[in-house]
This record gives C-alpha cells, structure tokens and sequence, in this order.
C-alpha cells in the first residue's frame, strides 16, 4: 500500500529533540507518573501494585474499568461501545481500515491531521476536501460541506476541536452536520482527541449525537499523557465488532501498564481536565497578547485545543521561516506547509507557561532584528 509521507510526523522526527524551547508541541503540559498518582492518591499503594501485575495480554478490547472510564466521558455512551486502541492514531486507521474501500467517497474537512486525507486515499477512496478559511475565523460553512456530499458518500472526517486552527463546531453546528450526513446515510467519524480543551464549556461527542457517529481520543492531548499510547474509539457495538477484527491483525492489545495508568487518569478526569483548562487559558490570553503587540504577526484566537496557526509577515515560505527561526533562537514551530497551509506556521501554546513565554521573547527579538 502506497501512502505519502506524513508531513508534521516528520518535520517533528527531525527536529523536536534539536529545539531548545518546543513551541510544536500539541499536548497539554505532561504530567509526571508521580503527578499523576498524587492526584489519583496512589503514591503509596501504586509500586506494590504494579509490582504484582502479571505481564499478561489482558483483554484485547480494554479492561473493563476502562471502558467504564472512556464511557463516562460521554453522555450516552456504554463501555460495550468502548473500543481501547494505540492512541488516536491507531483508533483513526482502525476506523478506516473497517468503513472504506477502494472507490468509496470520503469528504474530510480541511486543514485536518493528515490521516484523515492520507489513509482513505491509499486505500483507493475518492476525498473531497472542504477548506476552512481565515476570513471565516476557521469555522466550517455548513453549505460548503453540503455541497461536497453525494448521495453515495460513506464517511465525513474532521477534527473538533479542530488541529491546527483551534475553531470549534458548537453543538448547532454539529446537529446540522448530523443532518448533512443522515441525507446521504454517511457516517461522521469526528476525532476529538483535544475535547477538554475548549476555552467555554465542553461540546458533546458526535458519538452522542449521531447514530453513525464515531468519535475517537486518547490521554495524549487534553490529558497529558502522551507516553501512554493509549486511545479509544467509540461508537455503535458493530463497528467496533468489525473493528477487532482489524485489531487482531494490528495491536491485539495495549499494554498492561498502560490500560491501568490510562483507568487512573480517567477516573479522576475532572481534576486533570481542570488543571489542562487552567493550562491553556492562561497560556491562550499571553499568546494573544503576544500577537496583539507583534505587527507582523496574525492569528484568529482558537476556541479549543492547544495549537493555533500564525501568519507572520516576513517574505519567507512557512518551512524556511520556521528553520530559520529554529536555528536562530531554539525555538521551534511546524511550518504551515507541511500541513498544507502555506503561510502559516502552527503554534502549540499549551507547554509550560515559563517556555512560551521564553519561546515568544526570542522570535520577537529575531523578528525585530529583521
């Protein structure tokens, strides 16, 4: 299977462990095993227990603690509808894997994580693009998406809250976006791997609203534990049955180790959830006073997640600029290009508060050198 390179992994493969201040970076600030055991009020019982587990498979689809824990994020959902997979990105290619084959038509929103433009093409599908645009403050026109649908389309895909822009569909917007795929009989599989970031309240999960509704996630983003790999699709009981079917060829299971730290974290969601949303509130209102006081720079304020995308007015392509500026300073971004948004960089803003801070004094000293 042909499949074309994945621009950001691989514009972060070279350079995220040469920077010194990583201003790339999509997850909130990670916790510490230590952290997150304190919360969960684990510190003394944790080492004996890990101590003791057997390191067995465990059950393939997720143990049932889990299960109940993703279930739980949802209003209407049951852990039968809980699928744990090899974080999002194994959720989002085990939901392609299962939906779409060669000659289907896919309409993915754009600009999107490249999965969900890359993997329906080398499987042979037909993708229509729908672009979000700066002049709309990244939000989707709902008339734009009914016009890229046929009668015969099998799955629309966005991110919500979307990466890069940080726009966020409202639930108005999402029961109208139900509406658009029921008229085809098209399922939505929505990957929400930043929902817990929104500066207002959380919106609901397109598993919630739809019954061909698919949402996917992870601890990576919103919970800040990336190094646990862990993630989840949920959605109706015979997707996920077809789904473990893929599954058996791929991950069988996640790890031991994982599945208990992820049940941890969900468990106490709400106090890692609080502690992200203080996290990215207080690091979105100094980025967009930062912007405010750059005349060289622009951006539309995100509404959710952690990444934002910057127009800076310096006459370089987004890959020069962000090369230069990572040279020059340590500090590092991901050029607009490798996302298809020439003219944009995109900026993760949720990191500590100290190093954005830091990173944004050094790119205004090197801007203003110029």
């Amino acid at each position: 299977m042909r499949i074309e390179p994945f621009g950001v992994e691989q514009w972060m493969n070279k350079w995220e462990t040469r920077c010194d201040l990583n201003l790339a970076e999509t997850c909130v600030a990670s916790l510490t095993l230590a952290e997150l055991m304190q919360i969960a009020g684990k510190t003394q019982s944790m080492p004996s227990d890990l101590a003791e587990m057997k390191m067995t498979y465990g059950a393939t689809t997720g143990s049932d603690g889990l299960r109940r824990a993703v279930a739980s994020l949802f209003t209407d959902q049951a852990p039968e509808n809980v699928l744990i997979t090899h974080g999002t990105i194994g959720a989002n290619h085990m939901v392609y894997q299962t939906l779409v084959e060669r000659g289907d038509h896919v309409v993915a929103i754009t600009p999107t994580y490249q999965q969900h433009t890359a993997i329906p093409r080398s499987i042979g599908a037909e993708v229509t693009e729908v672009s979000l645009r700066e002049v709309d403050d990244w939000q989707l026109t709902l008339d734009a998406l009914r016009a890229a649908m046929r009668p015969d389309t099998r799955l629309i895909a966005l991110t919500n809250p979307n990466n890069p822009t940080g726009a966020l569909l409202d639930r108005e917007q999402l029961e109208g976006l139900v509406r658009i795929a029921r008229d085809s009989d098209a399922w939505i599989l929505c990957d929400e791997v930043y929902r817990g970031t929104e500066q207002g309240d959380t919106m609901p999960s397109i598993a919630d609203l739809h019954d061909k509704g698919i949402s996917t996630g992870s601890t990576s983003k919103a919970f800040s534990l990336a190094g646990l790999r862990l993630g989840w699709i949920v959605g109706p009981t015979e997707l996920l049955e077809q789904a473990e079917i893929h599954r058996d060829y791929t991950t069988i299971s996640v790890g031991m180790v994982d599945d208990c730290f992820a049940t941890m974290a969900l468990e106490n969601a709400d106090t890692i959830l609080a502690r992200s949303q203080e996290i990215v509130r207080r690091n979105l209102a100094i980025l967009i006073d930062w912007v405010a006081g750059e005349p060289r720079a622009r951006m539309v304020p995100p509404n959710a997640g952690t990444t934002a995308l910057i127009a800076f007015d310096t006459g370089m392509p987004s890959y020069e600029l962000c090369e230069r500026i990572l040279r020059d300073t340590g500090v590092m971004f991901t050029p607009g290009a490798v996302m298809g948004m020439e003219g944009y960089i995109r900026i993760g803003y949720a990191c500590e508060t100290e190093v954005l801070r830091a990173g944004l004094g050094r790119v205004s000293d090197w801007l203003s050198r110029r």
